[in-house]
């Protein structure tokens, strides 16, 4: 059960579920929301009996972004907030041990994209969208949402979405490489449920170590990259979970993976 105001935190069956809990604000992140995500990320990381996570959103959005009804002091600069409270969330999730799922119902606007696409897979409902909305207000997107984009899209295409402002459509956001899957709306949360609990019974090092690989091999060359995988190779040969691997494979059999 949840032990936060603004967030929902649930454990089933080795999955964390944290859902975003403001949903008369369109869960937009207030100061509050801010600071609890990040103590929910960080529980399901620490917590040895989960194995994913999935983040998403109560109510009709995943989220409006920043709350541009909070009250502020006269000096207020974002920096402060975005380097003391978004960005450790944001980096909470690409720093995790385990992988995140984003399931994206509504809107997932501002920088409210900037943790979807921190998450390792993103399903996104029928009626989903991800909308860089700050041209719109003069401003430009922020956590860390240029970064996702341009090394997903290329400078160009990153460029247009953000001066636009263009609202993506699930199914252009699969087409663009920012999502996984587009699901009926009203079963976004079973079937990213049923993709976690896949991924609970994969080898949980394999998993943890896949994460990490594709993060550091992004910005380094080939030659780099396949001494890189060697290096975490090396590690998981010798794990119980290599082992169990190929036990059940030669014994056709589905391995039980315990994360060592």
């Amino acid at each position: 059960m949840s032990q936060y105001q603004t967030v929902l935190y649930e454990v089933a069956n080795r999955v964390a579920t944290i859902t975003l809990n403001r949903p008369s604000a369109s869960n937009a992140f207030n100061a509050q929301m801010r600071r609890e995500l990040i103590a929910a990320i960080e529980a399901a990381s620490n917590d040895d009996g989960v194995r994913v996570a999935i983040l998403t959103g109560a109510g009709r959005h995943f989220s409006a972004g920043a709350d541009l009804t909070e009250e502020v002091s006269a000096d207020f600069l974002p920096q402060f907030a975005i380097e003391d409270e978004f960005k450790p969330g944001i980096l909470a999730i690409t720093q995790a041990p385990k992988p995140f799922l984003a399931a994206i119902n509504g809107a997932a606007s501002g920088v409210a994209s900037g943790y979807a696409l921190a998450c390792d897979m993103v399903l996104m409902a029928e009626n989903a969208c991800i909308h860089q909305a700050f041209s719109a207000i003069g401003l430009i997107p922020d956590g860390g949402a240029t970064w996702q984009l341009i090394n997903h899209l290329g400078s160009k295409r990153a460029y247009e979405l953000i001066a636009m402002g263009e609202r993506l459509s699930a199914e252009r956001c699969v087409n663009l490489g920012l999502a996984n899957r587009v699901v009926p709306t009203d079963v976004l949360l079973k079937e990213a449920r049923a993709l976690a609990e896949q991924l609970a019974q994969r080898a949980p090092l394999a998993l943890r170590y896949a994460k990490q690989v594709l993060r550091k091999v992004m910005k380094m060359e080939l030659d780099d990259a396949i001494s890189y995988e060697a290096a975490l190779q090396n590690r998981l040969v010798r794990s119980e979970d290599a082992k169990e691997g190929i036990r059940a494979f030669l014994e056709k059999r589905q391995p039980v993976f315990t994360g060592r």
